[in-house]
């Protein structure tokens, strides 16, 4: 009789949710805190969030209070909104674990299969795991091992801004959501805000 090996159980993740941005397209309003059908956007992210993840920090550059009330904060290291690798360096320096998932704060319909999926991609060479929509990369939808740290201290000291840029240097594996086309839905406007809510008030939204 065959004998099966044993399951290795899921390794811990930690989870930050990118809300450190101007928002200059949302008129400069902290977009986590903008209301999306009666609550805050980044309460709709981490309603989806939480149940995938064993640990959820938030990276703000201000309204640290109100976040506080949600979970904890870390702040950029960087000064003046240096983008969201700034934000991926204070989250890998302050994570538990030694992978860390990053999400946007505007992201409503986040995947509720996102990190299982992001587990199956995963092979013994992996360092980074990054969504793809089907038509582009989704850069601020990604699964990186802590280890990278010092590579991303690096490159923010020597000028770069650019997410895929830097994720191109390392070895990396995409995994596709075509089959979930609104998954990434960024709400950068309060037109694209008002049309995502009514579909979400006609039971259209994921």
């Amino acid at each position: 009789m065959k004998i099966k090996s044993p399951t290795r159980p899921p390794f811990p993740v930690s989870a930050v949710i990118l809300a450190g941005g101007r928002a200059t397209r949302m008129g400069g309003d902290d977009k986590g805190w903008v209301p999306l059908a009666g609550k805050p956007l980044i309460a709709h992210v981490l309603e989806r969030l939480r149940p995938q993840v064993d640990e959820v920090l938030i990276n703000a550059n201000r309204s640290e209070e109100r976040y506080r009330a949600l979970a904890p904060v870390i702040a950029d290291r960087q000064v003046d909104f240096q983008g969201p690798l700034a934000g991926m360096e204070a989250g890998l320096g302050a994570a538990r674990h030694d992978w860390v998932l990053f999400v946007p704060c505007d992201g409503p319909a986040l995947p509720r299969d996102l990190m299982t999926r992001f587990r199956a991609a995963i092979t013994p060479d992996t360092e980074l795991v990054v969504a793809h929509d089907g038509e582009h990369l989704q850069p601020v939808v990604a699964l990186l091992r802590r280890a990278l740290l010092p590579s991303l201290q690096l490159a923010l000291a020597s000028g770069e801004r650019k997410t895929g840029a830097w994720f191109a240097r390392h070895r990396m594996a995409l995994v596709p959501f075509a089959d979930q086309p609104d998954a990434f839905v960024n709400l950068n406007s309060p037109a694209e805000l008002a049309a995502w809510e009514a579909r979400l008030l006609r039971g259209e939204a994921p």
